[in-house]
């Protein structure tokens, strides 16, 4: 066989001039001081920032404290797996966590590892965990709706698109209860949801994965845990991964929604691995920049201006007091860095009232501007006779004698409480919303038994939907209560407490 000289030649000239030589330079350190989810690195001169590490194992880290002689790094996954002497290797890369379809539905770690026995996750993309959040020029006002679905809250303390509102409350009054129940409403919506389970039992989070997959709600939530048996570490970097996830949707242009549950427990996670690396304590022992952990957090909450495509990532962060001490420095600092809180009140809460909701406190800084023109036009007045029967019934206990105005007005509160009041993981949808909170405020429930308000707006909503049910529908669609409209919801309150209604 003749070996043509030309046709090696131009073989070998293809090759070389195809030939890329790609270089790559670690640099590699020493671990000496290892523990509690923290380890002291020698030798990384020229570590960045929170830059990704990698030790001898495989187990990754991030650098947390450059000083003079060492590193300060947090590790993600089982420190004692690590021992002093071991290698450490700079990446040049920053945290990233899978994004995109494949982590819809699926339970996983703030690393992006599926947690639900599932497969792997196939990620279209990843996203840095901490980015600066979007500027002025690439938002726009917050002025769509958010629906929870409870009509306490969407009567009252409207929630938009966009929007950061804090659900504040001493533990066990029902905070998780309003998550859950927001996230449940948003089926058929168009909705992304994220729930970052946060320093949680196990057991609590199989719970809400349970609740959520037979309410059918799974099919559109992503459930990132980072439980409290997991590493400090883990439990700090949680909220982020879970915002990033979201973002890749909300750049498509769709809505999503995060809950961070619950805030306290990250700032534990923070003030531990900062007190471990020596960093100056502060007020209560956090370190100075635990403002600036959650306010960058919660400022990539965000509505898109059109030209961005109009997506939003709307952020419902949550914070546990101690015996409702809502003047502490952590629940002080997330109150001033959201639009709002729904604070839940413990005495509601036995009393029987439930969602155990605090008009009085409760505030949403977006207002009116977050709610359809049918909830607003039936809503107006709702607060001004909640707050006006909380001071008579306050002044009622006296035990003086009252007018039959004051009687009029207590008892008409008492009804008005009573219709506020939602079993779990039931919510309204807003024309049914509109159609019980007018009822309410336009005296039809005066002369109804206090204790079958409840069986009166059961059976009320079922008659709109056997008997009047293009008034319903009509509401739906048009989102404002026109004088036609409601000429319609007055004709069918008297029609079924005439013909309908068993006094």
């Amino acid at each position: 066989m003749a070996i043509n000289v030309a046709e090696i030649t131009s073989i070998l000239k293809r090759e070389i001039s195809g030939f890329e030589q790609h270089l790559q330079v670690n640099e590699v350190g020493t671990v000496i001081e290892v523990g509690d989810g923290i380890a002291r690195i020698y030798g990384l001169r020229n570590a960045m920032s929170a830059e990704l590490l990698e030790f001898q194992n495989g187990i990754m880290g991030q650098v947390f404290n450059l000083e003079e002689d060492s590193v300060g790094a947090v590790i993600f996954g089982n420190y004692l797996a690590i021992k002093e002497g071991e290698s450490v290797k700079t990446t040049g890369r920053l945290l990233e966590v899978p994004t995109g379809d494949g982590v819809m539905g699926r339970v996983v770690n703030p690393l992006g590892q599926p947690l639900d026995g599932g497969p792997a996750i196939q990620a279209q993309q990843t996203r840095k965990l901490d980015i600066v959040a979007p500027g002025i020029a690439e938002r726009q006002p917050v002025k769509e709706p958010l629906q929870t679905g409870i009509k306490a809250i969407d009567s009252m303390i409207p929630i938009g698109r966009g929007q950061r509102e804090l659900i504040i409350g001493d533990r066990k009054t029902g905070k998780t209860a309003i998550a859950l129940d927001t996230i449940i409403n948003q089926r058929g919506m168009g909705v992304k949801c994220f729930y970052v389970a946060i320093g949680q039992k196990e057991s609590s989070v199989a719970q809400v994965v349970d609740v959520l997959r037979s309410h059918g709600a799974m099919d559109y939530t992503t459930v990132v845990m980072a439980g409290a048996a997991d590493p400090a570490p883990l439990q700090y970097i949680a909220p982020y991964a879970g915002c990033a996830m979201a973002e890749y949707f909300m750049w498509k242009g769709e809505a999503t929604l995060c809950i961070y549950d619950d805030l306290t427990k990250q700032a534990a996670a923070y003030r531990q691995l900062s007190l471990l690396l020596r960093r100056p304590p502060g007020r209560e022992a956090y370190p100075g920049d635990v403002f600036y952990l959650h306010s960058r957090l919660l400022e990539r909450a965000v509505k898109l201006s059109d030209e961005k495509g109009g997506g939003s990532l709307t952020a419902l962060p949550i914070i546990e007091t101690q015996e409702g001490e809502v003047s502490a420095y952590i629940p002080t600092n997330v109150i001033s860095i959201t639009d709002g809180q729904i604070y839940l009140e413990p005495d509601l809460f036995f009393a029987g009232v439930r969602p155990a909701i605090n008009v009085g406190i409760s505030v949403s800084r977006v207002g009116g501007h977050a709610q359809n023109r049918a909830m607003r036009k039936v809503a107006g007045s709702l607060r001004l006779d909640l707050a006006a029967y909380r001071e008579l019934e306050a002044f009622a206990q006296l035990g003086t004698e009252l007018d039959k105005a004051t009687q009029a007005q207590l008892d008409r509160g008492a009804r008005l409480v009573e219709i506020l009041k939602q079993p779990q993981y039931k919510p309204f949808a807003i024309e049914q919303e509109v159609m019980v909170i007018y009822a309410g405020t336009q005296g039809y429930l005066d002369d109804v038994p206090l204790a079958r308000v409840q069986e009166f707006q059961t059976a009320f909503l079922a008659y709109v939907d056997t008997s009047a049910a293009s008034l319903r529908q009509e509401l739906a669609s048009k989102k404002e209560l026109a004088s036609d409209l409601e000429t319609q919801l007055k004709q069918a309150l008297s029609d079924f407490k005439t013909k309908s209604w068993k006094k």
